[in-house]
């Protein structure tokens, strides 16, 4: 039998609520038709689709990265500010679309009040640079009084916005950005706009551009260069990864959170290199503002596309297999909670998203809505280090040989609880789990996500095909805590304390 210790003792950090976050992009259809279609059934005067609303709150998002991803790297942000009837309609070089400009600046940040979460907002330091993010800066956040502010009092919106967290650029080693730049010409743009936005406003927090992935050329070492110059002037360096099954191993897949781990442990490797060769006591978190599983076999990349008006793009239909990977991403951010304080399911509605819906039809939850879901409702304020014990391991051709068993816990001091979450990453065998407690706990809940058909998906028809489901058997006896883990499978178990 496996043992999974959980110490109150032992903690990892205090989780930032802003872990759960998400991101939105005007790519493809997750905007308009996504959360933005005037004239749909569910519309609102703003014409913000309540039933996409309803879910986001379900999903109990933090936060959301805008306007992008590539999209930011071309996009002039005046055009979509001002009457709507004189926007201009642009290409989009990213995404090779027709944008209307009909849901911009001041749009977002009206739905992200509805929503209830908070904007993560990306400049572009792609084919802009200082003077365009300051002037962002200061239609946003400034009070009535100079030329930019005032015109966003003239558009509506009379008190600033109050914009916090702030992206320098997106992706800028990567050679299919508008405006890609080397390390030493990105990182010279980032010190000097990070200095001029301190100068309006010096509390912001601010994101430096790590590398694309982690199978870049420049991984490790742009990061080095990019923190060189502007560790005293940013709070956080960026990290984006996509999994997907490679050649039909998906036990090597439903392991992704392997990859994960060790690209983290990399970067924090790295910032605090430079953090000891400039003898300094501050300490860079991390903004793992892009995650999610994503097919990219089946893209054909940006040049594949023809210019068009909004249509559907990477509207991935997720599986089983896809839920237990994403929860098991989730666990590993847990894990590093300690340097990880922003992350972004990329992206919210539609594109690669836990989020569906038909144009002026029906929206529904895809699997990998569900662990998100579960994960930041019931994650308490303390994270905690786990251990497995006398687990079974499994061969991985793409990690070796791994422990079966993934894990986190987190506590709830005010209200005694502890959740416990858990991957089975065995494609085969199941695992009977004891977790050692001492007296005084119950099991509130054992939820889990898996099935019979690891292929299995939520569709419009069928939106409920896959759920989490209740299971019966976890019990406390004698202060351990038991439960059987399926193979291919994700788990959140609940606990409190008699007194709770």
């Amino acid at each position: 039998m496996a043992r999974l210790v959980v110490d109150r003792a032992f903690v990892v950090g205090a989780l930032d609520r802003r872990l759960f976050g998400s991101f939105v992009e005007h790519m493809g259809r997750c905007v308009y038709t996504g959360i933005y279609e005037p004239g749909h059934a569910t519309a609102d005067p703003d014409g913000f689709r309540q039933d996409v609303l309803e879910l986001v709150r379900e999903l109990g998002v933090t936060a959301i990265r805008y306007p992008g991803g590539n999209f930011v790297s071309n996009y002039d942000w005046e055009d979509g500010v001002g009457p709507k009837d004189q926007r201009p309609r642009r290409l989009d070089l990213a995404w090779r679309a027709i944008e209307p400009n009909q849901f911009g600046t001041d749009e977002f940040v009206a739905w992200a009040g509805k929503a209830d979460v908070e904007p993560v907002w990306a400049v572009n330091l792609g084919t802009r640079g200082i003077r365009e993010a300051v002037e962002l800066l200061e239609y946003c956040n400034l009070t009535a009084g100079t030329e930019l502010p005032d015109r966003r009092v003239a558009n509506g919106h009379e008190a600033p916005y109050g914009i916090k967290v702030w992206c320098l650029g997106n992706e800028m080693d990567g050679p299919w950005q508008i405006g890609h730049k080397t390390a030493e010409e990105y990182a010279r743009l980032a010190e000097e706009t990070a200095n001029a936005m301190r100068r309006v406003e010096p509390g912001l927090e601010l994101v430096a551009c790590g590398s694309s992935n982690a199978g870049m050329p420049t991984f490790g070492e742009w990061e080095r260069v990019v923190l060189e110059r502007t560790y005293d002037l940013v709070d956080h360096v960026s990290l984006h990864a996509y999994y997907e099954p490679h050649d039909g191993d998906q036990g090597s897949f439903l392991a992704a959170a392997e990859e994960m781990d060790r690209m983290i442990s990399a970067v924090v490797a790295t910032a605090d290199h430079v953090k000891a060769l400039k003898r300094s006591d501050k300490e860079i978190t991390l903004s793992f503002d892009e995650w999610n599983v994503w097919n990219q076999r089946h893209f054909p990349g940006e040049l594949g596309l023809g210019i068009r008006e909004v249509s559907p793009l990477i509207e991935d239909t997720y599986t089983v297999d896809d839920a237990v990977v994403v929860g098991s991403l989730l666990i590993t951010l847990l894990r590093h909670a300690d340097r990880v304080k922003i992350a972004c399911l990329a992206q919210l509605v539609n594109v690669i998203a836990p989020i569906r819906t038909e144009p002026d039809g029906r929206a529904w939850r895809q699997t990998i809505f569900h662990p998100f879901a579960l994960t930041a409702r019931y994650a308490g304020p303390t994270v905690l280090q786990t251990a497995i014990g006398d687990g079974p391991d499994i061969d991985t051709a793409a990690f070796g040989r791994i422990p079966a068993l993934w894990s986190t816990a987190t506590y709830d001091e005010n209200t005694g609880e502890t959740a416990i979450f858990v991957v089975n990453r065995s494609e085969t065998d199941k695992v009977d789990l004891e977790i050692p407690l001492g007296r005084g706990l119950r099991v509130l809940e054992h939820l889990a996500l898996y099935d019979d058909d690891r292929a299995a998906a939520n569709t419009a028809d069928d939106p409920d095909r896959v759920v989490p489901r209740s299971v019966d058997g976890t019990e406390v006896v004698d202060g351990n805590c038991t439960a059987t883990l399926p193979p291919a499978s994700w788990h959140l178990i609940r606990l409190r304390t008699d007194e709770g």
